[in-house]
Protein backbone atom coordinates (compact mmCIF):
# COMPACT_ATOMS: atom_id res chain seq x y z
CA UNK A 1 0.00 0.00 0.00
CA UNK A 2 1.30 3.17 -0.77
CA UNK A 3 1.17 6.80 0.92
CA UNK A 4 0.85 8.87 -1.31
CA UNK A 5 0.25 8.55 -5.13
CA UNK A 6 0.76 11.48 -7.38
CA UNK A 7 -0.34 11.82 -10.79
CA UNK A 8 1.40 14.45 -13.07
CA UNK A 9 5.08 15.32 -13.13
CA UNK A 10 5.24 18.98 -13.54
CA UNK A 11 6.16 21.85 -11.28
CA UNK A 12 2.92 20.92 -9.04
CA UNK A 13 3.30 17.10 -9.08
CA UNK A 14 6.94 17.19 -8.52
CA UNK A 15 7.26 20.12 -5.63
CA UNK A 16 4.67 18.03 -4.31
CA UNK A 17 6.93 14.48 -4.45
CA UNK A 18 9.65 16.78 -3.03
CA UNK A 19 7.72 17.79 0.23
CA UNK A 20 6.22 14.23 0.51
CA UNK A 21 9.79 12.56 0.28
CA UNK A 22 11.53 15.02 2.86
CA UNK A 23 8.22 14.10 5.01
CA UNK A 24 9.12 10.40 4.76
CA UNK A 25 6.14 9.69 2.96
CA UNK A 26 8.42 7.58 -0.18
CA UNK A 27 5.63 8.99 -2.83
CA UNK A 28 5.21 7.53 -6.21
CA UNK A 29 4.97 9.63 -9.35
CA UNK A 30 2.81 8.71 -12.20
CA UNK A 31 3.87 11.05 -15.23
CA UNK A 32 2.05 11.08 -18.63
CA UNK A 33 4.53 13.46 -20.34
CA UNK A 34 5.16 17.08 -20.05
CA UNK A 35 1.94 18.41 -20.46
CA UNK A 36 1.08 22.28 -20.92
CA UNK A 37 5.19 23.39 -19.96
CA UNK A 38 6.00 22.20 -23.28
CA UNK A 39 4.24 25.24 -24.96
CA UNK A 40 6.39 27.22 -22.14
CA UNK A 41 9.40 28.43 -24.75
CA UNK A 42 10.79 31.13 -22.31
CA UNK A 43 10.19 31.16 -18.54
CA UNK A 44 11.72 34.38 -17.02
CA UNK A 45 9.80 35.85 -14.37
CA UNK A 46 10.08 32.82 -11.42
CA UNK A 47 13.08 33.02 -8.79
CA UNK A 48 16.39 32.34 -9.02
CA UNK A 49 16.22 32.20 -12.46
CA UNK A 50 19.72 33.92 -13.90
CA UNK A 51 18.73 32.88 -17.58
CA UNK A 52 15.45 31.88 -19.13
CA UNK A 53 14.64 28.81 -19.17
CA UNK A 54 12.38 26.83 -21.78
CA UNK A 55 9.34 25.04 -20.32
CA UNK A 56 11.01 21.69 -21.41
CA UNK A 57 14.28 22.64 -19.55
CA UNK A 58 12.26 23.43 -16.19
CA UNK A 59 10.25 20.03 -16.54
CA UNK A 60 13.40 18.04 -16.92
CA UNK A 61 15.37 19.87 -14.01
CA UNK A 62 12.35 18.88 -11.88
CA UNK A 63 12.40 15.57 -12.34
CA UNK A 64 16.29 15.45 -12.07
CA UNK A 65 15.28 17.06 -8.82
CA UNK A 66 13.22 14.38 -7.69
CA UNK A 67 14.84 11.41 -8.60
CA UNK A 68 18.15 12.43 -6.59
CA UNK A 69 15.94 12.74 -3.89
CA UNK A 70 15.16 9.44 -4.39
CA UNK A 71 11.76 9.93 -5.88
CA UNK A 72 9.98 7.07 -7.56
CA UNK A 73 8.64 7.88 -10.98
CA UNK A 74 6.87 5.78 -12.95
CA UNK A 75 6.03 6.53 -16.88
CA UNK A 76 2.21 4.98 -17.37
CA UNK A 77 -1.21 6.75 -18.20
CA UNK A 78 -4.09 6.45 -15.51
CA UNK A 79 -7.12 5.65 -16.52
CA UNK A 80 -8.72 5.72 -13.07
CA UNK A 81 -9.51 5.91 -9.42
CA UNK A 82 -11.36 3.10 -7.55
CA UNK A 83 -12.19 3.66 -3.76
CA UNK A 84 -13.00 6.10 -1.05
CA UNK A 85 -11.73 5.20 2.41
CA UNK A 86 -8.66 4.05 0.19
CA UNK A 87 -7.71 3.84 -3.23
CA UNK A 88 -7.07 1.78 -6.46
CA UNK A 89 -5.02 3.95 -8.95
CA UNK A 90 -5.46 1.70 -12.65
CA UNK A 91 -2.58 2.73 -14.88
CA UNK A 92 -1.32 0.96 -17.94
CA UNK A 93 1.01 -0.71 -15.92
CA UNK A 94 -1.00 -2.15 -13.26
CA UNK A 95 -3.07 -1.34 -10.29
CA UNK A 96 -1.62 0.93 -7.25
CA UNK A 97 -3.28 0.82 -3.57
CA UNK A 98 -2.68 4.01 -2.03
CA UNK A 99 -4.07 5.82 1.00
CA UNK A 100 -3.63 9.59 -0.59
CA UNK A 101 -3.89 10.88 -4.28
CA UNK A 102 -2.41 14.13 -5.06
CA UNK A 103 -4.40 15.13 -8.93
CA UNK A 104 -1.65 17.55 -10.30
CA UNK A 105 -1.95 16.55 -14.29
CA UNK A 106 -3.07 20.30 -15.28
CA UNK A 107 -5.99 21.99 -16.74
CA UNK A 108 -9.14 20.77 -17.48
CA UNK A 109 -8.70 19.81 -21.79
CA UNK A 110 -11.01 21.74 -24.30
CA UNK A 111 -14.03 19.23 -25.74
CA UNK A 112 -13.76 18.86 -29.21
CA UNK A 113 -15.58 20.73 -31.52
CA UNK A 114 -18.37 18.64 -32.61
CA UNK A 115 -21.35 20.04 -32.92
CA UNK A 116 -24.33 19.28 -30.75
CA UNK A 117 -21.65 17.98 -28.00
CA UNK A 118 -22.16 20.93 -25.30
CA UNK A 119 -26.18 21.04 -26.34
CA UNK A 120 -26.52 17.66 -25.26
CA UNK A 121 -24.79 17.69 -22.02
CA UNK A 122 -26.90 16.00 -19.31
CA UNK A 123 -29.57 14.86 -22.22
CA UNK A 124 -27.24 12.33 -23.65
CA UNK A 125 -23.74 13.28 -23.56
CA UNK A 126 -21.32 12.66 -20.56
CA UNK A 127 -17.54 12.65 -19.43
CA UNK A 128 -17.63 9.97 -16.77
CA UNK A 129 -18.79 6.46 -17.54
CA UNK A 130 -18.32 5.44 -14.18
CA UNK A 131 -21.01 8.10 -13.14
CA UNK A 132 -23.54 7.45 -15.67
CA UNK A 133 -23.28 3.60 -16.78
CA UNK A 134 -25.74 2.92 -14.62
CA UNK A 135 -28.71 4.61 -16.84
CA UNK A 136 -27.70 3.37 -19.94
CA UNK A 137 -28.48 -0.42 -18.95
CA UNK A 138 -29.04 -2.36 -22.58
CA UNK A 139 -29.19 0.35 -24.39
CA UNK A 140 -26.78 1.72 -27.11
CA UNK A 141 -23.51 3.93 -26.37
CA UNK A 142 -21.02 5.29 -28.17
CA UNK A 143 -17.39 6.22 -26.63
CA UNK A 144 -15.80 8.73 -28.41
CA UNK A 145 -11.64 8.57 -28.09
CA UNK A 146 -9.05 6.91 -30.07
CA UNK A 147 -6.63 6.08 -26.67
CA UNK A 148 -6.52 3.91 -23.46
CA UNK A 149 -8.87 6.17 -21.62
CA UNK A 150 -11.54 5.62 -24.48
CA UNK A 151 -10.92 1.88 -24.28
CA UNK A 152 -11.13 1.86 -20.31
CA UNK A 153 -14.46 4.04 -20.20
CA UNK A 154 -15.86 1.59 -23.16
CA UNK A 155 -15.31 -1.57 -21.07
CA UNK A 156 -16.86 0.13 -17.78
CA UNK A 157 -19.74 0.53 -20.23
CA UNK A 158 -19.83 -3.37 -20.99
CA UNK A 159 -20.45 -3.77 -17.73
CA UNK A 160 -24.03 -2.65 -18.04
CA UNK A 161 -24.57 -2.75 -21.86
CA UNK A 162 -22.92 -5.32 -24.35
CA UNK A 163 -24.07 -2.52 -27.31
CA UNK A 164 -20.95 -0.25 -27.20
CA UNK A 165 -19.10 1.45 -29.89
CA UNK A 166 -15.74 3.31 -29.87
CA UNK A 167 -15.73 6.46 -32.54
CA UNK A 168 -12.47 7.92 -33.12
CA UNK A 169 -13.47 10.67 -35.26
CA UNK A 170 -11.92 9.75 -38.43
CA UNK A 171 -8.09 9.30 -36.07
CA UNK A 172 -6.23 6.18 -35.69
CA UNK A 173 -6.66 3.75 -32.78
CA UNK A 174 -4.05 3.78 -30.38
CA UNK A 175 -4.82 0.68 -28.34
CA UNK A 176 -1.96 -1.29 -26.59
CA UNK A 177 -4.50 -4.21 -26.45
CA UNK A 178 -6.56 -6.69 -28.43
CA UNK A 179 -10.57 -5.87 -27.33
CA UNK A 180 -13.52 -7.34 -28.49
CA UNK A 181 -15.26 -3.62 -28.31
CA UNK A 182 -16.50 -2.34 -32.27
CA UNK A 183 -14.67 0.86 -33.25
CA UNK A 184 -15.49 3.26 -36.27
CA UNK A 185 -12.91 5.34 -37.22
CA UNK A 186 -14.92 7.77 -39.68
CA UNK A 187 -14.96 11.38 -38.99
CA UNK A 188 -17.74 12.58 -36.79
CA UNK A 189 -19.80 15.53 -38.56
CA UNK A 190 -22.43 16.21 -35.38
CA UNK A 191 -24.67 14.53 -32.42
CA UNK A 192 -27.97 14.73 -32.94
CA UNK A 193 -30.85 13.97 -31.01
CA UNK A 194 -34.16 16.49 -29.78
CA UNK A 195 -34.74 16.05 -25.96
CA UNK A 196 -31.89 13.93 -25.87
CA UNK A 197 -29.37 12.14 -27.41
CA UNK A 198 -30.36 10.12 -30.47
CA UNK A 199 -27.35 8.98 -32.34
CA UNK A 200 -24.01 10.20 -34.78
CA UNK A 201 -23.67 11.87 -37.72
CA UNK A 202 -20.61 10.21 -39.43
CA UNK A 203 -18.97 11.60 -42.55
CA UNK A 204 -19.33 8.33 -45.00
CA UNK A 205 -15.89 7.55 -46.54
CA UNK A 206 -17.39 8.21 -50.23
CA UNK A 207 -14.06 7.40 -51.81
CA UNK A 208 -14.51 3.62 -51.23
CA UNK A 209 -17.88 3.87 -52.16
CA UNK A 210 -19.70 4.89 -56.03
CA UNK A 211 -20.91 8.50 -56.59
CA UNK A 212 -24.25 7.98 -55.51
CA UNK A 213 -23.76 6.93 -51.96
CA UNK A 214 -24.55 8.95 -49.19
CA UNK A 215 -22.18 11.57 -48.04
CA UNK A 216 -23.14 11.27 -44.24
CA UNK A 217 -24.81 8.23 -42.26
CA UNK A 218 -26.41 7.94 -38.76
CA UNK A 219 -25.28 5.65 -36.45
CA UNK A 220 -28.15 5.20 -33.57
CA UNK A 221 -26.65 6.23 -29.87
CA UNK A 222 -29.33 6.69 -26.82
CA UNK A 223 -25.91 8.30 -24.66
CA UNK A 224 -22.37 9.52 -25.83
CA UNK A 225 -19.27 9.32 -23.46
CA UNK A 226 -16.86 12.01 -24.49
CA UNK A 227 -13.12 10.01 -23.55
CA UNK A 228 -10.87 11.95 -25.89
CA UNK A 229 -7.06 11.75 -25.08
CA UNK A 230 -5.84 10.85 -21.39
CA UNK A 231 -7.66 11.52 -17.92
CA UNK A 232 -7.01 14.55 -16.71
CA UNK A 233 -7.28 15.66 -13.19
CA UNK A 234 -10.45 17.30 -13.48
CA UNK A 235 -12.29 13.69 -15.09
CA UNK A 236 -10.87 11.68 -12.80
CA UNK A 237 -11.93 13.81 -9.93
CA UNK A 238 -15.43 14.28 -11.79
CA UNK A 239 -15.11 9.94 -11.83
CA UNK A 240 -14.72 9.74 -8.56
CA UNK A 241 -17.45 12.13 -7.71
CA UNK A 242 -15.46 15.00 -6.03
CA UNK A 243 -17.13 18.28 -6.47
CA UNK A 244 -16.07 20.94 -9.44
CA UNK A 245 -16.21 24.27 -9.34
CA UNK A 246 -18.66 26.16 -12.02
CA UNK A 247 -15.90 27.16 -13.89
CA UNK A 248 -14.76 23.11 -14.56
CA UNK A 249 -12.38 23.30 -11.75
CA UNK A 250 -11.76 20.39 -9.24
CA UNK A 251 -12.84 22.24 -5.82
CA UNK A 252 -10.52 22.20 -2.80
CA UNK A 253 -9.91 24.27 0.33
CA UNK A 254 -6.97 26.23 1.73
CA UNK A 255 -5.09 22.97 2.24
CA UNK A 256 -6.00 21.68 -1.42
CA UNK A 257 -7.95 18.99 -0.31
CA UNK A 258 -11.15 17.95 -2.24
CA UNK A 259 -14.69 17.17 -1.29
CA UNK A 260 -13.18 13.83 -1.14
CA UNK A 261 -11.21 12.43 2.09
CA UNK A 262 -7.70 11.73 1.14
CA UNK A 263 -7.83 13.32 -2.37
CA UNK A 264 -5.74 16.35 -2.71
CA UNK A 265 -5.45 18.42 -5.74
CA UNK A 266 -2.93 21.29 -7.50
CA UNK A 267 -1.26 23.41 -10.02
CA UNK A 268 -3.47 24.70 -13.00
CA UNK A 269 -6.60 21.68 -12.23
CA UNK A 270 -7.24 23.79 -9.56
CA UNK A 271 -8.13 27.13 -11.37
CA UNK A 272 -7.13 30.52 -10.82
CA UNK A 273 -3.62 31.83 -11.58
CA UNK A 274 -1.88 29.47 -14.31
CA UNK A 275 2.14 30.20 -13.37
CA UNK A 276 4.91 27.61 -12.33
CA UNK A 277 4.95 29.68 -9.06
CA UNK A 278 1.19 29.05 -8.05
CA UNK A 279 1.57 25.35 -9.12
CA UNK A 280 4.40 24.82 -6.70
CA UNK A 281 3.16 26.51 -3.96
CA UNK A 282 0.28 24.00 -4.03
CA UNK A 283 2.15 21.25 -4.91
CA UNK A 284 3.77 21.53 -1.89
CA UNK A 285 0.52 22.90 0.27
CA UNK A 286 -0.91 19.19 -0.87
CA UNK A 287 2.21 16.95 0.30
CA UNK A 288 1.77 18.77 3.84
CA UNK A 289 -1.68 18.23 3.54
CA UNK A 290 -1.62 14.64 2.27
CA UNK A 291 1.26 13.57 4.61
CA UNK A 292 -1.02 14.67 7.83
CA UNK A 293 -3.93 12.72 6.15
CA UNK A 294 -2.00 9.45 6.48
CA UNK A 295 -0.33 9.50 9.36
CA UNK A 296 -4.01 10.66 10.87
CA UNK A 297 -5.34 7.59 9.18
CA UNK A 298 -2.24 5.10 10.61
CA UNK A 299 -2.82 6.19 13.88
CA UNK A 300 -6.71 5.92 13.60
Amino acid sequence: MENIVIIGAGPAGISAALYAARGNMNPLVINNGIGALEKAEKIENYYGLEQPLSGKELYERGISQAEALGVRILDAEVLGINGFDTFTVKTTAGDFDTVSVILATGGKRSAPKIPGLKEFEGRGVSYCAVCDAFFYRGKEVAVVGNGEFALHEAEELRNVTQDVTIYTDGKEPEFSREHPIAVNTMKIQAIEGDDKVSGLLMQSDTAAQDAEAPENSFYPADGVFVALGTAGSTEIARQMGAEITDKGNIKTDEEMATTIPGLFAAGDCTGGLLQVSKAVYEGSMAAISAGKYVRHKKVS
